[in-house]
């Protein structure tokens, strides 16, 4: 039986394979700052609470003005939206009928956007053996022939992180014949504001850079998200947009997070000294391990051992993993934890132990 595509969405997942719930459910699924949203922003709800029965700004203000001086630039090159999925689209809208590079293993609405738009899809797949590394020369290859490469970096699933050497190399050279790069830095809070290429944008006008604010601010619930390019791209992509399209509540919120300086020094951290841990708990164990710069990381088993397995014994324990089967390249040998609290990966580390226990043999 094919496993249902999912993330973070547990009970989902047991009701399409027909399995019962159990009363407790951890979520690794989904890879959301284990923190929760920032204490300002609870603190703000009966003041936000009051904006309710107005309209809100049609330009997504107060966040968008707070995007561009967060990143040093200007309104004109901000284009806020209704989550990271909306800008997707409207980005995908953008070349309708060309043709789009796509680097897998990689995240699904890609393609999905770019193919409800009769885009054609050229697939290349970052070798498992190289440690789904950006395959910088098969790229080049094919550039020629496109109208736009995406690349998410840092990748998800994966969470490697391509060096700024080899994100450089593919936009000059994509510049010079003419085809544009998205870049989905949705994770990129996670390792260093300063390896973001938003700074860069006004040097290369044809790169669009995509942020999401959910991951971070653990704000999925409200839909917030944006996409910094150069004013005329901005202006394009704002036409095809629908009025409203960012909620009154959903503005106030983003625009609260960003001023969250230690918040994200905190996530940062926990991220890296739990992805870390966990790391050297599996290859402890015989797995494989991306080199994750995220807040979440992808494992294979040793030879002899099933993934599908796993995650079924583990979903028996109410503990929800990310299969793989759908990201290509990975192809369901792999699965992916995101980073929670410590007590709960602890509680995942002795279950996984517990497993790997019955099969030494």
């Amino acid at each position: 039986m094919q496993l249902p595509e999912h993330g973070a969405n547990p009970r989902y997942v047991y009701t399409r394979l027909g399995m019962e719930p159990p009363g407790r459910i951890l979520d690794f699924s989904e890879n959301c700052n284990p923190e929760g949203p920032p204490q300002a922003v609870l603190d703000s709800w009966p003041e936000l609470a009051t904006h309710l029965q107005n309209y809100p700004d049609p330009s997504g203000e107060p966040f968008l003005s707070r995007v561009a001086t967060y990143h040093g630039g200007s309104d004109e090159a901000v284009l806020v939206g209704n989550g990271a999925a909306e800008v997707l689209s409207l980005i995908a809208e953008r070349y309708r009928g060309k043709r789009a590079i796509v680097v897998h293993p990689t995240f699904s609405e890609y393609e999905a956007t770019l193919v409800a738009k009769g885009v054609e899809i050229e697939r290349i797949i970052a070798s498992e053996a190289d440690g789904f590394a950006l395959p910088v020369g098969l790229i080049e290859e094919k550039l020629m022939e496109a109208s736009v490469l995406y690349i998410c970096t840092p990748n998800n699933p994966t969470g490697v992180l391509p060096t700024e050497m080899e994100l450089l190399s593919l936009i000059v050279k994509a510049g010079e014949i003419g085809c544009e790069v998205v870049l989905d830095e949705a994770f990129i809070d996670f390792v260093d504001e300063s390896r973001s290429f938003i700074p860069k944008v006004k040097d290369f006008p044809h790169c669009l850079v995509v942020r999401s604010m959910t991951k971070m601010y653990a704000i999925p619930g409200i839909r917030l998200g944006y996409v910094v390019a150069t004013p005329d791209v901005i202006t394009s992509l704002k036409s095809g947009a629908p009025h409203w399209n960012v909620n009154g509540v959903a503005a106030k919120i983003g625009a609260v997070c960003l001023n969250e300086v230690e918040y994200r020094e905190r996530a940062v951290r926990h991220a890296a000294e739990r992805r870390a841990d966990m790391a050297s708990f599996l290859v402890n164990y015989g797995c494989v391990v991306t080199d994750s710069s995220a807040n979440f990381l992808s494992f294979r088993l040793r030879d002899g051992l099933d993934s599908r397995e796993l995650y079924a014994d583990m979903l028996a324990r109410g503990i929800v993993l990310r299969h793989s089967e759908n990201f290509v390249g990975m192809d369901g040998r792999w699965l992916r934890i995101g980073m929670k609290s410590v007590l709960e990966l602890d509680e995942l580390k002795r279950e996984l132990a517990d497993w790997f226990s019955g099969r030494n043999s």
